[in-house]
């Protein structure tokens, strides 16, 4: 039998992925929204289709996640109550003021902050969180800002007779498609953070032998996340859509199809980065191709302080749940 505070993980777990579904339905569906290629409608119900069966691709990110911040065995109920929390509330407040911060970010940094206040700093297994979090978490948005930059100028070379007519009219019905490449990966890396944080429960309490996550657990966090996408996130979407640079068909599909093609690797490699900052630094780079002048760099400034103080924030405030949870025991 299900011991409460295993129920409480899973549901928060699954709140989490929902969150994260309506908080980063703007990696997917903002460029296709803002050239109006898609409409709100059909772009949401498109990306929760296909977040769902992005997160049915793999279960490497969740291994990671699972085992790459702390080691699953000196984890416990009350550090995954904390961590989850803190991430909770900083996304809710990220989306509340329309900054497209990192929900992988909130979630590491608060397990971190958690496990820190629980057992101090020697619980973390730092060579895993440099190696197989941190790293790629940080490289990622820059490759996907060079792959973007490289892929917009190429398409330039391509498409440098056509009128601007007929470069709109073929990019719109190519950005259907990299927006549905997109909304793919972000299913097959985002939503396995929260299978990797439900197993390691699971694994702690001794439900399971190994570290193994089963086929509910999967299904459960795709269709929270699915949900949670179905709900949009319009605030973001007008932030990553319209503020970041001014979009038409051709940067869409350039910088979906970038940021979809980091992400997927990401995932099969079972690394976990941030969809939102690989997609934000995507358009950056798709924008600088223009000229610089073209990135509202002062929009672009506040997302970043957003990117640097998810982390330790969202830890802080784990901390500051672990701490409450354990007073009231």
């Amino acid at each position: 039998m299900l011991d409460l505070l295993i129920i409480l993980v899973i549901i928060l777990a699954l709140v989490f992925d929902f969150i994260n579904g309506f908080h980063d339905t703007a990696n997917a569906i903002a460029t296709s929204v803002s050239t109006r290629v898609l409409t709100p409608a059909k772009a949401i119900i498109m990306a929760a289709v296909l977040n769902f069966v992005g997160a049915l691709a793999s279960t490497e990110v969740a291994h990671t996640i699972g085992n790459g911040i702390v080691d699953p065995k000196l984890i416990n109920n009350e550090i995954l109550i904390a961590g989850l929390a803190g991430s909770i509330i900083w996304n809710l407040f990220t989306w509340y003021y329309g900054l497209p911060s990192s929900s992988s970010h909130a979630l590491i940094g608060g397990l971190a902050g958690a496990a820190v206040a629980s057992q101090g700093f020697a619980v973390l297994n730092v060579r895993g969180l440099i190696e197989k979090i941190f790293i790629p978490l940080i490289t990622s948005p820059i490759i996907g800002f060079l792959i973007a930059y490289l892929v917009m100028k190429f398409i330039f070379i391509l498409v440098g007779t056509w009128s601007h007519r007929n470069v709109n009219k073929y990019f719109s019905k190519l950005q259907i498609l990299s927006a549905a490449f997109m909304a793919f990966s972000h299913g097959s890396n985002d939503a396995q953070k929260s299978m990797g944080i439900i197993t390691a429960a699971l694994l702690s309490a001794g439900l399971i032998p190994e570290f193994k996550v089963p086929t509910l657990v999967v299904i459960a966090c795709a269709g929270a996340m699915a949900l949670g996408t179905s709900l949009g996130g319009w605030r973001i979407i007008k932030t990553m859509g319209s503020r970041i640079i001014r979009l038409e068909p051709v940067h869409g599909f350039a910088a979906e199809s970038s940021a979809a093609l980091v992400i997927i690797a990401a995932s099969l490699l079972g690394k976990p980065v941030s969809t939102t900052h690989v997609i934000s630094a995507s358009i950056m780079g798709v924008g600088s191709t223009q000229r610089l002048s073209a990135v509202r760099w002062s929009v672009a400034k506040n997302i970043v302080n957003a990117w640097i103080l998810t982390a330790p924030l969202s830890a802080i405030v784990a901390a500051i749940a672990f701490f409450i949870i354990n007073f009231f025991r």
